[in-house]
C-alpha cells in the first residue's frame, strides 16, 4: 500500500517514492518467475491529476527457473515498467461518488484511491508476469537434450548414437541375432526339404 496524502489532490503536484517490498506467492509461469520472499526494488513516480492519481514506475526483480531446451536452473535479473491510474472515490467535491463512478466498480480496468491509499500489488503481478520471457534459455545457443537418452548437448557436443531401428522391425532382428552362422528358420528348412512332385521331375530323357 502507498500513501498519497502528501500530494494534497493538487492537480500537478508530484512525489517520487523508491521502496523495496517482499514478493508475493505465484509471481510468474510456470517456467520462470520471483521467487516468493526475494526483493521487489519499485521506484515510484505519483502525480496528481484532476482524475486521481497517475503513478508511473519500475520494478526489478531476481528470476529463477529453468531453460525449456536443456531444463537446467537458470537465474536472471528482470525489469518492468508500468503506468496506471488510481481514481479518486468521489468527484463532486461533496464526498459523494456519482452514478458513472457507481457504475464504473464493475470495471475491472478502473482502480481506485482507497482514501489516500492504492494497492500497487495487481499492477505490479500483471507488470512482470506480462515481462517475463515466454519460452526463457540459459543461453541463446543451448543445444538442449539429446531427443533419444536425454544427454546434455552442452556437455558432450560429439554426442550421437548410431541409426535407429525402426521398432517396427527391431523384433526381427532380435530373432535373426539369435540365429548360428548356419542356421535358418524353421519354416525355410521345411522349404528347402519338401520333396518335389511328379510333375516337378526332369523332363529330360
Amino acid at each position: 500500500m502507498f500513501d498519497t496524502r502528501e500530494l494534497g489532490r493538487r492537480p500537478g503536484a508530484l512525489k517520487r517514492i523508491s521502496r523495496t517490498v517482499d514478493a508475493p506467492p505465484d509471481l510468474g509461469t510456470e517456467v520462470i518467475g520471483v521467487p516468493e520472499g526475494a526483493p521487489l526494488t519499485v521506484e515510484l513516480r505519483m502525480e496528481s491529476v484532476m482524475e486521481g492519481v497517475l503513478v508511473t514506475g519500475t520494478v526489478r526483480a531476481p528470476l529463477a527457473g529453468e531453460c525449456v531446451r536443456c531444463l537446467e536452473p537458470l537465474a536472471r535479473e528482470g525489469e518492468a515498467e508500468f503506468q496506471e491510474m488510481f481514481s479518486y472515490p468521489e468527484t463532486d467535491g461533496h464526498g459523494r461518488r456519482p452514478a458513472d463512478a457507481v457504475e464504473d466498480e464493475g470495471d475491472e480496468e478502473t482502480l481506485f484511491l482507497q482514501g489516500d491509499l492504492f494497492d500497487l500489488e495487481p499492477v505490479l503481478r500483471d507488470a512482470v508476469v506480462l515481462s517475463l520471457p515466454l519460452q526463457p534459455v540459459c543461453r541463446e545457443d543451448c543445444p538442449g537434450l539429446c531427443p533419444e537418452c536425454g544427454a546434455l548437448l552442452a556437455e558432450d557436443p560429439d554426442h550421437h548414437h548410431d541409426d535407429a531401428v525402426d521398432i517396427r522391425w527391431a523384433a526381427l532382428r532380435e530373432f535373426a541375432g539369435t540365429l548360428g552362422p548356419g542356421e535358418t528358420s524353421g519354416r525355410q528348412d521345411k522349404q528347402n526339404k519338401a520333396p518335389r512332385g511328379r510333375g516337378d521331375e526332369s523332363q529330360e530323357k
